[in-house]
């Protein structure tokens, strides 16, 4: 992935810093998921899905304390109770879990979903709303992986790895869904002030 190491490492640093100055807990819950990188909403919203049993796609109080608790998030419980709060809006007891992920993303602009969206369309080569090994092939060049080159990884373990980086680390299906990928992305776009540049990024990266 283009350049996204470094801009993961400033982004933690930067989410670290802001957590000690920061009382809202949306947000505060926002930057503990991002001083773990890109990738650390979608490991949140990862570990919610494990834990949803009857996939309703809701959480109780209980499931998303428990939620919080496996994910290593550290908040005091009176912190928790009014997050859940805010974000059980209809005050049923439940919260839906899709929306909770998508108030937590960082605000991003049209102009950057366009763009995200249109590179999972382009891997997205058979259309079924899943990004798989199959759609890599010939999208994605492994040949230019320093691990390929060296004969370390075949190409299927490049393909692998690649879709790791947007899967959870609890979770690895060598599926990624829309949602994922967005919210990969939404991390991604935390760290770079200038839709110019990130867009810019997106279009090298996958020749849009």
């Amino acid at each position: 992935m283009a350049g996204t190491s470094r801009h993961d490492r400033e982004m933690a640093m930067s989410a670290k810093r802001q957590l000690s100055a920061c009382s809202d807990p949306v947000e505060r819950l926002r930057l503990q998921c991002l001083a773990r990188g890109s990738a650390g909403i979608k490991g949140l919203g990862r570990t919610f899905k494990i834990m949803d049993d009857d996939n309703s796609r809701t959480l109780d109080m209980k499931e998303f304390l428990k939620g919080l608790n496996d994910y290593g998030v550290l908040i005091e419980k009176d912190e928790a109770l009014k997050l859940f709060q805010q974000f059980d809006r209809d005050g049923s007891g439940l919260i839906d879990f899709d929306e909770f992920l998508i108030t937590l993303r960082p605000p991003m602009s049209n102009a950057r979903k366009e763009v995200i969206m249109q590179a999972f369309r382009k891997l997205d080569k058979t259309g079924d709303g899943l990004i798989t090994i199959e759609d890599l092939k010939g999208v994605y060049n492994a040949k230019y992986h320093p691990k390929y080159q060296n004969g370390e990884w075949t190409e299927e373990q490049v393909f692998r790895k690649f879709l790791d980086s947007f899967d959870s680390p609890y979770d690895k299906d060598g599926k990624v869904t829309k949602e994922e990928f967005l919210n990969y992305y939404c991390g991604v776009s935390a760290s770079i002030d200038s839709d110019v540049y990130f867009i810019l990024m997106m279009k090298n990266a996958w020749k849009l």
